[in-house]
């Protein structure tokens, strides 16, 4: 068996130890916070069934299953097939100096690391072609034959090293001269030689060896490993202690790259040339421009080894393992519990569908796609629907008074503003106060009994002074405190009334936005402060949008006609000539009925009151 990613299996010294260690830490945790909140005298009811057998258990299968995931990722193989395939390629031995003036470290780590390491790159480019490997000192030796088996051509590679060849010094012509009797005779691939050296010739001979090899239609690339300037070289003994190579007259001896002969080398076959190996692209650079432009040969026949995959088992395996720790209860059922697991069960179920339709009509959101509709019966029925649930809740108070207002239920409109006066927001206590005055003033106006009505108009003043207590700023309120006062004077006193105020008679009070910028915020907060609010659906109470004057409303049509274009004389500029006439007020209430801008509604989009979605839009 192999494993074709096997630096996975390292994980294994490290993640499934982990997990156990979590896993127990959590479960000492929660006894301890067992021990800790719960009294001793109710654990062994509480613990009924509990077994510290069944948790240990749980917890060597949850780690096993990590385990068996992590071999899964690294790939295991056993069993193998031949398959025949047809592949086009070039012919490559690749000849690698071990001598051992490759031990120099001018290049990191050292000269034939560096060399190793190119020669993998080259592997990795190639994928198409046939390699060979020989090894060479002061002899050379054929250490892999031609092959597409890239796994023993590694294995070759690896084992390559300083004194793989025992004959000490450098001969380039018998590495030559090795690498050409590697090559098939009978093939008509085309074929390379890549030397990788320093350059250094101890035997000579290496021009004549590189003029017979190009004679046999070879190419030759040289690759130069290290530097021309150069380092000391310095070995270890048998006793691990370093010291330089010297030569016979006890001189310490410096190796250097010789690209001079390594130029001449490749050059004398057609096509080759030097390149030395720095940088991390040497060998792409030395396959795109040497070997990629040869022609490949079509029809070559190979036979490849294909490994099985059998990662599915031990993934299948892990697979089972965390089904089985999901399933596996923490305590033993008892025969009562298995008895009245399945109607217990079934209870729950009828609950749940049974509640399930009511719990999607009445909700907030639901109230509020109902009041956004236009139906506003149906919406203040849901609201109430949902104050049978939370009675105390403020915010659905106002929304149900908002429905109910735009319905013309004006006793009910101030039934529910008056609860959601009593909210601690005092946002929502401003905006309540001064639509229970709304309310009441709508109240009195369809009141035939003087007395009765002036009671309720009276109430609504009582309502926008608070509104104003709460927020000073408030211009509608004010507005409509001094209307509602007008009108007040102008009925018929049951004992005279000292103020007279006849100067406007029947006024509506003011419904129309106003120009001035603060007058259209505060005109804009009256209107959003009637809204329902679909923040109830997150059942959070906040503070109303502040919108700003840019969001009015404009007038149309009718509402122009009857209605004053400002509340604050000043801030249009224009204050009227002369008070409304007692006709005039009766056409201006006519037009104006049914109208639900003494709430402020937020301005309306194609016939839709808009939102202020993400807010608390009160």
């Amino acid at each position: 068996m192999q494993f074709a990613q096997p630096q996975f299996l390292w994980l294994l010294l490290v993640i499934p130890p982990a997990v156990a260690l979590f896993l127990l830490w959590g479960a000492r945790t929660r006894r301890k916070l067992r021990e800790r909140f719960i009294p001793p005298r109710l654990l062994p009811q509480l613990l009924a069934g509990w077994s510290p057998a069944r948790q240990r258990a749980r917890i060597l299968v949850l780690t096993a299953a990590c385990a068996l995931l992590l071999v899964a990722l690294a790939r295991p193989q056993w069993g193998y097939t031949w398959e025949e395939v047809r592949q086009r390629g070039l012919d490559i031995v690749v000849a690698v100096d071990v001598s051992r003036s490759m031990l120099t470290a001018d290049v990191a780590p050292n000269r034939l690391a560096r060399a190793k390491m190119g020669v993998q790159d080259l592997l990795r480019i190639g994928r198409t072609d046939r390699f060979g490997l020989v090894a060479f000192a002061g002899s050379a030796i054929l250490l892999c034959p031609l092959t597409w088996d890239d796994t023993v051509f590694r294995q070759s590679l690896d084992a390559l090293e300083v004194g793989t060849v025992s004959d000490t010094g450098t001969h380039l012509a018998a590495a030559l001269e090795t690498a050409l009797r590697a090559f098939q005779e009978d093939t008509d691939n085309y074929r390379a030689i890549v030397l990788l050296t320093d350059g250094e010739d101890h035997e000579g001979g290496a021009l004549e060896a590189a003029r017979r090899v190009a004679a046999r239609g070879v190419r030759i690339f040289t690759v130069g490993v290290g530097t021309p300037e150069g380092e000391l070289l310095r070995v270890r003994d048998r006793h691990g202690r370093e010291d330089y190579v010297r030569d016979a007259a006890g001189n310490v001896v410096k190796s250097r790259l010789n690209e001079a002969l390594l130029q001449q080398i490749a050059a004398v076959s057609e096509g080759g040339f030097y390149l030395p190996l720095q940088g991390p692209r040497a060998m792409e650079t030395l396959y795109e421009r040497g070997l990629a432009p040869l022609p490949r040969r079509e029809g070559t026949e190979r036979f490849v080894r294909r490994y099985r995959e059998r990662y599915h088992w031990p993934l299948a395996l892990a697979l089972v393992l965390l089904a089985t720790e999901w399933v596996w209860p923490q305590r033993r059922r008892s025969s009562r519990d298995r008895g009245g697991a399945g109607v217990a069960a079934a209870a729950t179920a009828w609950l749940v569908l049974a509640s399930a339709g009511s719990a999607v009509a009445v909700s907030p959101a639901h109230a509020l796609r109902e009041y956004e509709a236009g139906r506003y019966d149906a919406a203040r029925q849901e609201f109430e629907r949902l104050l049978e649930k939370r009675p105390r809740d403020e915010r659905l108070h106002f929304n149900a008074g908002a429905a109910a207002y735009r319905q013309g239920a004006y006793d009910q409109a101030a039934r529910h503003f008056d609860q959601a006066t009593r909210s601690e927001d005092l946002r929502l206590q401003e905006w309540a106060y001064y639509n229970r005055g709304n309310s009441l003033y709508r109240l009195g106006e369809a009141e035939s009994d003087p007395a009765r009505r002036r009671a309720l108009w009276q109430e609504a003043l009582q309502q926008y002074l608070h509104a104003l207590q709460l927020n000073t700023n408030n211009v509608d309120a004010r507005y409509n405190h001094e209307f509602v006062q007008r009108r007040l004077e102008e009925l018929p006193p049951p004992p005279p009334q000292p103020q007279g105020g006849g100067n406007s008679r029947e006024q509506q009070p003011q419904e129309q936005d106003r120009s001035g910028s603060e007058q259209g915020q505060d005109s804009q907060q009256d209107r959003s402060s009637t809204q329902p609010n679909e923040a109830q659906a997150q059942e959070t109470p906040g503070q109303p949008p502040q919108p700003t004057g840019s969001d009015q409303p404009k007038p149309s049509g009718s509402e122009t006609e009857g209605q004053a274009e400002s509340t604050d004389p000043s801030a249009s500029g224009s204050p009227p000539s002369r008070p409304m006439t007692p006709a005039e007020a009766r056409q201006l209430l006519e037009s104006l009925k049914g109208d639900e801008r003494l709430l402020q509604l937020p301005p309306q989009d194609k016939g839709r009151p808009t939102t202020t979605r993400g807010k608390k839009d009160w």
